[in-house]
């Protein structure tokens, strides 16, 4: 009897791992002036044109991430802390969230995700606003270009710019089970269905 209990406990494990075991983070995006294949654009020196940033529309009830084009202005062995606001009313309006800091090395060419602790309420169908800074480091830019954007658009000194936009993309994240963690409760699952079944066959 102990063996079965023991044998259950494991089978048990098993499922509940491959269950809850890892999970990857998958970014669904909402709002987009472009994506990592659009090709243009021009590099804005964030510290120059502050206040900087963008309007957006968006579609879902909730804001998880900005993600934004960035580079280092001046290669000289300094790199940068930035950070980006979620603002309403207008590009220096009340804050309804902060991102997680982002720290870039000296050299810096990418496409960083600035992630929102906990995820921003929005209401659909709404302009809102984000502003970039850079709180410590070198002197960093953030992308442009007429990308054709008709939700919002760039802000740079407080005033906008309806003929350009910022290279941005938005959204919420979710997760999903890797395989290996889907597999693993699967054969759990499979595992306790025999073991189950096995043992209804031997009481009758």
């Amino acid at each position: 009897m102990k063996t079965i209990s023991s044998f259950f406990s494991v089978l048990f494990f098993v499922f509940v791992v491959g269950l809850f075991g890892q999970s990857t983070n998958l970014f669904v995006y909402d709002q987009q002036s472009a994506n990592e294949s659009t090709g243009g654009g021009g590099a804005s020196a964030i510290q120059t044109f502050s206040p900087i940033g963008q309007s957006f529309t968006p579609t879902f009830d909730s804001v998880g991430f900005i993600r934004l084009n960035l580079s280092d202005a001046e290669i000289n062995g300094l790199g940068a802390t930035v950070v980006v606001n979620l603002r309403s009313n207008s590009i220096t309006g009340p804050i309804l969230g902060t991102a997680t800091p982002v720290t870039m090395p000296d050299g810096f060419i990418g496409y960083p995700n600035f992630t929102f602790s906990n995820v921003v309420p929005v209401v659909p169908n709404t302009q809102y606003f984000f502003d970039v800074a850079v709180q410590s480091g070198d002197l960093w830019a953030v992308t442009s270009y007429n990308y054709g954007y008709t939700g919002g658009v760039s802000y740079a000194n407080g005033a906008p710019f309806p003929a350009s936009d910022l290279w941005f993309r938005e959204g919420i994240i979710g997760t999903v089970p890797e395989p290996s963690s889907v597999c693993l409760g699967l054969a759990g699952a499979g595992a306790l269905g025999w073991f189950l079944r096995r043992r209804s066959s031997s009481s009758g």
